[in-house]
């Protein structure tokens, strides 16, 4: 009977300990990394918001006529717009389409981006070409370039992705490049050449760790500036079709009836700016994070 309490007073000791250590490991989080914990509990909260809340919510496009212009009351907490439709609903169906359009926009251009910058880094041939290229590219203002690529092809969420994700490229090509620029100087870098190591291979294993860092931090910026991007061309008109529910519609609608309604414009508004504000402060304090000068110093 010793011998079995034995094992349950050791197994609850452990599970103590454990818990214990989480709880130290999240203090420790939160005082060392702040930014870090607080933007991504509340990026956090509006990912639950986006996936969980729209089932329980009202139909977003329901129009009632006889509701309209309401101001924001128990019945509908963000008030109704110039057509009845409850602003609620549609503003927690608007996070999905920011969230889907800053994560998929992200996602691309790392992609790309990572690709050709370790192509146009390494290979000194190819640099001057593919540099020429992305200079182009940064010359012609992204939201410009935006509504042309939509005003040819038609306003589809694909689209808006596509459009938002082609200026975003050569700043994800540029950053790479400097970093295969320094790396590919370095005496491993230059052993494994001298080994007969592949081309892949280097890029691989000794070049690409060392963007990993620096491209998290700029995935971070990217999702946010697509998020704006996106609220933008859905502003004037030129992104997400009306009949889906984003913030930049939402707004968009309501600027007409400002003076009257002004919480039509306000709250799309004010969780644009929340989400935004959550992933920028994470891509800081990751950025302080990363970087080892600065985390010395911290």
């Amino acid at each position: 009977m010793s011998t079995q309490s034995d094992k349950v007073d050791f197994t609850t000791s452990a599970d103590a300990t454990l818990t214990s250590r989480k709880e130290a490991s999240l203090a420790s989080l939160m005082w060392k990394h702040p930014s870090v914990f607080w933007g991504g509990l509340l990026l956090v909260i509006m990912v639950l918001v986006a996936v969980f809340g729209p089932p329980l919510t009202t139909n977003p496009v329901a129009i009632h006529p006889i509701d309209r212009l309401k101001i924001p009351s128990a019945e509908f907490w963000f008030g109704t717009d110039y057509l009845g439709r409850n602003v609620f609903s549609r503003v927690i169906y608007g996070a999905r389409v920011s969230l889907v359009v800053g994560l998929a926009v992200a996602i691309v251009a790392v992609v790309l981006g990572l690709v050709t910058g370790l192509v146009s880094g390494y290979m000194r041939w190819l640099d001057a070409i593919i540099m020429r290229i992305m200079d182009g590219l940064m010359a012609i203002p992204g939201i410009l370039l935006a509504i042309a690529l939509i005003s040819l092809s038609g306003a589809t969420l694909f689209t808006v992705i596509i459009a938002i994700v082609v200026p975003e490229i050569p700043r994800v090509v540029r950053l790479v490049r400097s970093v295969v620029l320094t790396v590919r100087e370095e005496p491993y870098v230059e052993a494994a050449i001298a080994a007969g190591t592949r081309t892949h291979l280097i890029l691989v294993r000794h070049i690409l760790p060392n963007t990993i860092a620096p491209l998290i931090v700029q995935a971070t910026y990217i999702c946010g500036s697509a998020m704006l991007t996106e609220s933008i061309l859905g502003f004037l008109g030129a992104g997400i079709p009306p009949e889906i529910p984003s913030w930049g519609n939402i707004m968009s609608e309501g600027r007409t009836y400002f003076q009257l309604s002004p919480w039509i414009i306000f709250f799309p508004g004010i969780a644009l700016a929340l989400t935004v504000l959550a992933v920028n402060t994470v891509g800081d304090g990751l950025r302080d994070t990363l970087d080892p000068r600065i985390a010395r110093k911290m």
